[in-house]
């Protein structure tokens, strides 16, 4: 089961956040993800640029203490004797490197939306930071949660489909395909907030960073091609690029938010010289394994097949649908364990597994990639390692 050990409610990890305000959806998602496994106690917030925002959606939320901006709340929660010991950020793109470096530099870990940064030079800058912070980082790419990806990564691992040849990995959505003006979709499509890349940034960093969770493998060079089919959208909405794996393996990735009909399509499909494994977030307690010459065969979550990886990251018997919310609690669960680990000197144990500050520049690397090959008629670039 995905639960740190605990004695009681004072060993939850004291957490901040930062964004995540009244009508913020990825705060209330965040804040959810912490209670699940009853590891974290939400105990201040800087919940908007806007102060008096931040104090109403902070006295909604019931928070001791409520700050009117981020560097505020870095300061003071540093000094005090129970000040915050994590801090999730869910602000906008461009806001995590700023406010992600207030905190590391003065010790308290961090728990960050994707991706990373809204730029290359900002993703760097992060990187030095948490490499020269004694707080962990650590980044939501929270479809690494999911037990069945857990269970591919573990057969991968092991050799079942043998030496990868194919990765394919798509992840269409339709919520964009015309004009929209509300608050989640502005900001994702002004590049001065989410970056140069629009849907590459926003879903496509998700099936680049599947992709190389459950294989293994690193991206070494791409050929993008991305649309704006929108009038008037400045970031691509649409993006297919083809992906060259250093070892020799070959893949595709579809990245799309204009594709009516596609509500959270993230799919994966893996190739390798004995077997075929296939996973779908959309039906995610199922897993296909194909061994070469032989019937496809279903393998479920905590049903006959799944390993200890799969087992560890699930709650409920087999049967029971877990997804979206309980892969974001994954993610904080393992931060926790590892958070524990280090207020008592420790190192966490080698089946903690989350995505960290590399994991996010690489995405960042491949956003950029993609946005050159796309500028250079979709030629071939090499991703910056």
């Amino acid at each position: 089961m995905a639960q740190a050990p605990s004695s009681g409610i004072t060993d939850r990890i004291r957490l901040g956040m930062v964004g995540g305000g009244n009508d913020a959806f990825i705060g209330a998602v965040h804040r959810i993800a912490s209670r699940i496994d009853d590891q974290y106690q939400l105990l201040a917030g800087a919940l908007s640029s806007t102060p008096e925002k931040s104090r109403q959606s902070g006295e909604a939320l019931g928070l001791p203490r409520i700050y009117d901006d981020f560097k505020q709340m870095a300061i003071r929660e540093a000094r005090l004797k129970n000040g915050v010991e994590a801090v999730s950020i869910v602000t906008p793109n461009h806001m995590h490197y700023p406010v992600a470096r207030e905190f590391l530099k003065r010790g308290i870990h961090v728990i960050c939306d994707k991706p990373l940064t809204s730029t290359l030079g900002d993703a760097k800058k992060l990187v030095k930071a948490a490499e020269s912070s004694s707080a962990l980082f650590v980044l939501t790419h929270n479809y690494t949660g999911y037990p069945m990806v857990r269970q591919a990564r573990e057969m991968i691992h092991a050799g079942d489909i043998g030496a990868i040849r194919i990765v394919q990995v798509e992840y269409p959505q339709d919520w964009l395909t015309e004009a929209q003006d509300f608050k989640q979709a502005e900001w994702r499509t002004d590049p001065n907030r989410s970056g140069l890349g629009g849907s590459t940034g926003d879903i496509g960093t998700h099936a680049f960073n599947l992709a190389c969770f459950i294989t293994g493998l690193e991206v070494e060079s791409l050929a993008a091609d991305l649309q704006a089919f929108v009038p008037g959208r400045q970031v691509d909405d649409n993006a297919h690029v083809m992906l060259r794996f250093k070892g020799g393996a070959k893949g595709m990735l579809w990245s799309s938010q204009v594709a009516p009909g596609n509500e959270n399509a993230l799919r994966i499909r893996i190739y390798g010289d004995k077997g075929g494994l296939e996973w779908a977030q959309e039906d995610p307690n199922y897993l296909w394994f194909t061994p070469l010459g032989e019937p496809k065969r279903l393998i479920t979550r905590n049903g006959a097949g799944a390993g200890a990886g799969a087992g560890r990251m699930s709650r409920i018997p087999p049967g029971h649908p877990e997804g979206y919310l309980e892969g974001f609690a994954n993610i904080y669960t393992e931060a926790a364990q590892a958070i524990l680990a280090r207020r008592e000197g420790k190192k966490a144990t080698n089946e903690v597994i989350f995505p960290t500050v590399y994991d996010g520049l690489k995405g960042v690397q491949f956003v950029s990639a993609c946005v050159r090959s796309s500028n250079r008629n979709s030629a071939w670039v090499n991703i910056e390692h």
